[in-house]
């Protein structure tokens, strides 16, 4: 009787595996992965999970993780006095084992269906047929130059340092709006059923590094409220485009910054070219120090006001933990198809020279 009460663990994990086998295949094709999971069946599994959701006040899925954090310290306890309290009784280890293996795979699926696959289709590269190539440095200081320009402008508009910006949940109201623009010139960026929440560990997140985070299993987009205020609005884009079913960060940053600049509130355009000038002018500084110090200093004072209060922000929270658990994430991002890793993010700056190339404008 024993034995068989664990007979259906074990076919349960082989049917499992049978199944978390087939979508690795068919994450193989990603041209399938575009058109029939991201086009099509992905889309409706998105806006599910925000009606269900989207109502609550709170991230539900900010409680699940602390939740699930919970159970598998408890499963680990269990299983540790198995083997402690009944020695050599290596079969209920095996059994808890199995039983945790389960779990996994289970964990594997749902998150692959219900967006993981993202990771592999064709993306934004497809869909505004543009083509990241490999960029010299001259198109850099290029671009860097154009960023320059739109920060400063962006910010001088944007009034004295006497500007105060709106509360986060406003700011979140915004960010839908900017996608209700953006969907004009971009259809595909059609965002219904809107779901941007404070994250509840929005003090933590500033000790781990997190800005934004989306969540694949409640539909939900969880966005830092605990950082410098004009940098909010694009990380809202960013998590929202995360919704819209692009999975890697540099397609999440451009997306995002394609919202952003359809928005009509001026700290969207502000605070997505405040972002991506960091990021092209870092990338320039390892290529020509002497030209990304010289944009440096071009900067408006409001600019590099804000450059001040964020470095200082970021000093305030460094801690041993933050490297740790980058280099988690790093590898987390390495497994799903972008192997640079952190510095996936950077990338943007490619897409940005590709539609400048092809639009003639940023």
């Amino acid at each position: 009787m024993k034995q068989n009460s664990k007979g259906p663990i074990w076919r349960k994990l082989v049917v499992l595996v049978i199944v978390a086998a087939l979508i690795k295949l068919f994450s193989f094709f990603s041209g399938l992965v575009e058109t029939v999971y991201s086009t099509h069946i992905y889309p409706g599994i998105a806006i599910t999970l925000r009606v269900l959701t989207g109502w609550l006040p709170f991230s539900l899925g900010d409680v699940l993780y602390a939740l699930a954090v919970i159970w598998l310290t408890i499963r680990l306890v269990v299983l540790i006095k198995i083997l402690i309290q009944k020695k050599g009784n290596w079969h209920g280890f095996f059994y808890g084992v199995g039983k945790a293996v389960v779990c996994v795979l289970w964990i594997y699926i749902i998150f692959n269906v219900f967006w993981g696959l993202n990771y592999d289709r064709y993306g934004i590269s497809y869909q505004l047929k543009l083509k990241q190539d490999k960029y010299s440095t001259g198109e850099l200081k290029h671009i860097t130059a154009l960023l320059l320009d739109k920060v400063n402008y962006s910010r001088r508009a944007l009034g004295d340092s006497s500007f105060v910006y709106p509360p986060y949940h406003k700011m979140f109201l915004e960010a839908e709006e900017a996608y209700d623009s953006a969907v004009i010139k971009y259809p595909f960026l059609q965002y219904k059923s809107h779901s941007i929440k404070k994250s509840l560990y929005s003090k933590m997140d500033n000790y781990f590094g997190f800005l934004g985070y989306y969540n694949p299993f409640t539909g939900e987009a969880q966005v830092n409220t605990e950082v410098p205020a004009f940098v909010i609005p694009y990380t809202a884009c960013h998590e929202t485009a995360h919704q819209l079913g692009y999975g890697s960060e540099s397609e999440a940053n451009f997306v995002g910054y394609l919202s952003a600049k359809a928005s009509k509130e001026m700290i969207f355009h502000y605070s997505a070219y405040f972002d991506l000038f960091s990021y092209a002018n870092s990338e320039l500084f390892v290529r020509d120090s002497a030209a990304a110090r010289s944009n440096y200093r071009a900067l408006d004072t409001l600019v590099k006001r804000d450059y001040h209060i964020y470095r200082a922000f970021l000093l305030a929270h460094k801690n041993p933990v933050e490297p740790i658990i980058s280099l988690f994430y790093g590898e987390y991002l390495k497994a799903n198809k972008q192997p640079k890793g952190i510095e996936t993010y950077n990338e943007v700056v490619a897409w940005l020279i590709a539609y400048e190339k092809k639009y003639g404008e940023i």
